[in-house]
């Protein structure tokens, strides 16, 4: 459930509820418990003394994610967002007073966590009320370095990982890869709800790409006899690319400390499993929504606990090598699967 429709008129800009930090570390507790998405931000993978640093990150980040969607129309949300960038500045001058603020501001000092990686993150939910469409493949890449790659930095020094150079490389990689694959499958509800259209248009040659695809899911089935043949090459291309940044991003785990290797390895191994479900469902995500069974959840959280009690690195997953496409692409050679690396090169760590 939204944020909006449940904490917004007591925790808004017009609060005047005071908060201790007890009090916020239990609101961000309950935030992040109440929603399943891929993997529990509390789960027993995340150190207990860190467990509270990681739900207040959580936190942050859904608040903004909420105030950028479900807001109602872009002027309000950016009304909000503009709000929740004052929250963030009057954390940076000690004044903080909502509860995701209060709690985090004892997480930033404590993890020294840099708070232009927050700022990145309300750019990014900023950028998504004027920008809807993209050009390139590279602008998308822009975009996950806003709204991706943060998150596995402030990750990174939550859990107090050496952030070298290399290290952030594989984790913007990894990141940038996850944000790429939830939105190849989420083509379908991004255009649905809130008529945003991430797949680049220089990845594809399709007349009147939007209206067709706006009436193909109107309709729940191709608008016509091509349609849905072509919109299949076009997400085998962009889930090529894809796995070229999953596989830059494969030191990540390798690289962190024993403590850290099964949270890591369990986020790049749920997203590299979502991508290879895409591939199962034939790539068909303009209609259909791929996820990962109960079952298979279930097996990577084990196979993140055994990593914990048995040390080792699981192999990750990779690509369906057992997929024969049965409409070779014949423009494939014009949208190769490699990207150059200045596409994906780590920009310098924020002071």
């Amino acid at each position: 459930m939204s944020v909006l429709l449940h904490d917004l008129s007591r925790y808004g800009p017009s609060q005047s509820v005071a908060v201790t930090l007890d009090e916020a570390r239990g609101y961000c507790r309950r935030l992040a418990l109440g929603r399943y998405e891929n993997f529990s931000v509390l789960s027993p993978l995340v150190p207990a003394d860190r467990r509270d640093d990681f739900a207040a990150l959580y936190a942050f980040s859904r608040w903004a994610d909420d105030l950028g969607d479900e807001a109602g129309s872009t002027e309000r949300a950016t009304e909000l967002l503009a709000w929740w960038r004052g929250e963030l500045e009057r954390l940076a001058a000690g004044e903080a007073r909502h509860p995701v603020f209060v709690a985090l501001r004892q997480t930033v000092a404590a993890r020294a966590l840099p708070l232009d990686l927050f700022r990145d993150l309300v750019s990014a939910f900023e950028l998504d009320q004027v920008k809807t469409r993209y050009a390139t493949f590279d602008e998308v890449v822009d975009y996950c370095r806003l709204s991706a790659n943060p998150v596995g930095r402030l990750v990174l020094a939550a859990l107090g990982e050496r952030c070298d150079e290399a290290m952030l490389a594989a984790s913007d990689a990894t990141c940038t890869a996850l944000q790429l694959t939830n939105h190849w499958q989420d083509i379908r509800r991004d255009w649905e709800e809130r008529k945003r259209l991430y797949v680049p248009a220089d990845m594809h040659d399709l007349a009147d790409f939007e209206g067709r695809l706006d009436r193909t899911i109107r309709q729940g089935y191709s608008c016509d006899a091509a349609f849905f043949g072509e919109s299949r090459k076009v997400v085998r291309r962009l889930v090529a690319r894809t796995w070229d940044f999953w596989e830059r991003g494969e030191p990540l785990v390798r690289r962190a400390s024993p403590a850290a290797r099964p949270l890591l390895w369990l986020f790049a191994a749920g997203g590299r499993s979502v991508l290879r479900e895409i591939e199962r469902w034939n790539c068909e995500t303009v209609l259909h929504r791929p996820r990962l069974s109960p079952t298979r959840r279930i097996a990577l959280v084990g196979r993140a606990l055994m990593m914990r009690t048995f040390g080792g690195v699981p192999a990750l997953p990779d690509p369906s090598d057992w997929f024969i496409d049965p409409e070779p692409d014949p423009d494939a050679a014009r949208f190769p699967r490699r990207v150059e690396p200045a596409a994906i090169a780590a920009p310098e760590a924020a002071e």
